[in-house]
């Protein structure tokens, strides 16, 4: 199959004055917009949390009725290490020094992930191409879920506002026993090629998947009935998909986030890169502190977006900078004031793509 390709035009001015102003707020405070102590000390507070909880369940120090909390409150700290500690560190974003961000990306190891395909899947694809269905693999989940007007709409999907909560905690065993093995040997996501891994990298990715079973199932199936331990994975990780898949999809799949479609020819994107990122992002209770550190930032995804590379703790500080700018520029800035608004925002999207009611889609122009 031909790979699709999307070109988008020269940066622009608003990409330009918009990377100016931030630039001039990190000098003005006279910070570096990575390595922040804060972030040091709130990966500390998560990792404590998760290994706590995993040597609470793995030495049987709880009664028998507090391990379900036990394993709900591990999977928290594990999303709270998805979103913060290795999301920025793939991203770059977390320090200056490549290989402090190398050693806490692998944290997505750690945890069954795969840092090598997130980062081709994620920073590459979805970073480069989002909510571009054809593409983006974040929308399309076919034929599971209809994300996006102009997919394939089936029978089910009218259902899946209510069922798609369990597809989403899903995600994690599906990283864990599938999906990064099928991209490793297929060298593709989604239609886009991605190169094959070095033999160093791919033996760092299998040590990471074995590391990974060996202290969620193998450690635990050595020392306990193996129903308990499989009731306790399952209840882990759909928590832990269940978190991690919502905070993405409350920044994208909305009605107020604008969604296009490319083909298998050549297509053309008319506003620039950072213009298409606003457009096709949204953000959501901005004012809410716990959300806030514990999401690692991403309720202020548009700009974690347009700036991957700058750590989370700083996006409050810079979001006026960008809403504003914006607003000089006259594109729509999307903000939903709480998390139940976003939450109700995607919801109705959901009921909207199940039925035949039409929804406009953003047609991608043949590039000359």
């Amino acid at each position: 199959m031909e790979p699709i390709r999307v070109h988008f035009p020269g940066s622009g001015t608003f990409h330009l004055e918009l990377k100016r102003r931030v630039a001039e707020y990190f000098e003005g405070v006279r910070i570096s917009p990575r390595d922040a102590a804060w972030m040091y000390l709130k990966s500390a507070i998560l990792l404590t949390w998760t290994i706590s909880f995993y040597l609470l369940l793995i030495t049987n120090t709880l009664v028998w009725w507090l391990t379900p909390f036990a394993a709900i409150c591990l999977a928290v700290g594990m999303a709270g290490i998805g979103v913060s500690v290795q999301h920025d560190a793939n991203h770059g974003g977390y320090s200056r020094n490549r290989w402090v961000n190398r050693i806490f990306g692998c944290c997505l190891d750690v945890m069954g992930g795969s840092s090598y395909i997130w980062y081709w899947k994620h920073n590459i694809v979805h970073h480069t191409y989002t909510n571009i269905s054809g593409i983006d693999v974040d929308v399309d989940i076919e034929p599971f879920l209809r994300l996006a007007p102009t997919q394939p709409l089936l029978r089910y999907h009218k259902y899946q506002y209510i069922y798609i909560w369990f597809i989403y905690g899903l995600l994690p065993a599906n990283w864990h026993f599938y999906a990064d093995y099928r991209d490793l040997v297929n060298s593709d996501i989604g239609g886009t090629p991605i190169p094959r891994p070095s033999k160093l990298v791919l033996i760092a990715t299998l040590f990471g998947k074995l590391f990974f079973y060996g202290w969620s199932l193998i450690l635990p199936l050595m020392l306990y009935p193996t129903l308990p331990v499989l009731g306790l994975y399952a209840l882990t990780t759909f928590t832990l998909g269940t978190v991690l898949t919502t905070t993405f999809q409350l920044a994208h799949c909305l009605e107020e986030t604008e969604v296009h479609v490319a083909t298998t020819e050549s297509n053309s994107v008319e506003a620039g890169w950072a213009e298409h990122q606003v457009r096709t992002t949204a953000n959501f209770a901005p004012r809410n502190r716990f959300l806030t550190w514990y999401l690692g930032g991403l309720n202020y995804q548009i700009e974690h977006h347009l700036f991957p590379k700058v750590c989370h703790v700083h996006y409050p500080a810079i979001s006026p900078i960008v809403e504003a700018t914006c607003k000089d520029f006259g594109i729509p800035y999307q903000i939903h004031p709480t998390f139940r608004d976003a939450l109700a925002s995607h919801v109705r999207w959901l009921y909207r793509m199940g039925r035949l009611e039409p929804v406009p889609a953003n047609e991608l122009v043949p590039s000359a």
